[in-house]
């Protein structure tokens, strides 16, 4: 078993991606390791060996800036990467977990929700529960007054419910994202119960999500499009938008839009219109 900090598991990850021809480097003997040495790291960072090899195996969990600077330049390490990278190294001591607060949805953001009657939204955190939400977002995604406030999450949505394959038309990108997603609240949250309760049931029940997680690639989607499959209409392409909440740590208000007069929209508007109920209330979850 691995016991490395996550720090020393990242580092090793991305050095596994990068080919010394990629580098830069000059190989003339067969190699058995994937990816650069270690010693090619430090040599492309300009820092020690022994050095680098203490970070990976844990024995150096504080390096300078200029330190991770060089690592990310060398590991071709993207910006949120690299802030990643900065995270672990802030997390790199143990900490003992705290018992999530419970966590609420502004009543201001509630009412915003509702009020966007062609415009499906939604309010999640950084563990992707669904804290708020609108009755276009619940015949868009699923039914969340229909289950419990553990179950209004997008995650576990997406990993544990077969029908998430069915909604989502291009599933395999949404579940890399949202392991993604979840790598940097990882790294950015490590204290946190929940947090940790929810990957670990997720690692136990879902060989997909066990998969794309070993893979440690880390994503921040602010925006783009995503293709939805509905029982009423088919498929929708939808653009989405995500707002972080300013004051409030890890919420996010994630809105999807349609061209206006495209049939994006048409279907959204047929979806609004089946099965209308007499009050269009936006729902709030329970803690």
């Amino acid at each position: 078993m691995d016991d490395r900090p996550e720090l020393g598991r990242f580092l090793q990850s991305r050095r596994a991606r990068i080919s010394p021809e990629r580098a830069g480097l000059h190989v003339s003997a067969r190699r058995r390791v994937q990816g650069l040495r270690r010693e090619e790291v430090a040599q492309l960072a300009d820092i020690s060996v022994e050095y680098y090899v203490r970070l990976e195996q844990g024995r150096a969990t504080r390096p300078s800036p200029e330190v991770l600077d060089a690592l990310a330049r060398a590991l071709e390490l993207d910006d949120v990467e690299r802030a990643h990278l900065q995270d672990l190294t802030r997390t790199g001591a143990v900490k003992p977990r705290r018992s999530p607060q419970p966590e609420r949805a502004r009543p201001e953001l509630v009412q915003l929700l509702g009020l966007m009657e062609k415009t499906p939204a939604l309010l999640i955190n950084y563990r992707m529960d669904v804290l708020a939400w609108n009755r276009l977002a619940a015949m868009l995604f699923f039914d969340f007054d229909a289950v419990s406030a553990k179950e209004r999450n997008l995650a576990r949505f997406a990993f544990l419910d077969p029908a998430s394959g069915e909604r989502w038309v291009d599933w395999a990108d949404v579940a890399k994202a949202t392991v993604g997603a979840l790598r940097l609240a990882a790294g950015r949250y490590s204290d946190d119960e929940a947090l940790a309760t929810l990957l670990g049931e997720l690692t136990m029940r879902s060989e997909a999500f066990r998969n794309l997680w070993a893979g440690r690639d880390v994503r921040e989607r602010t925006h783009g499009q995503k293709r939805f499959r509905h029982p009423l209409v088919g498929e929708l392409t939808l653009r989405f938008e995500n707002f972080d909440l300013p004051g409030v740590a890890g919420q996010r208000l994630v809105a999807f839009s349609a061209d206006p007069a495209g049939p994006a929209q048409a279907a959204l508007d047929l979806i609004a219109m089946w099965n209308a109920p007499e009050s269009a209330r936006p729902a709030t979850r329970e803690s």
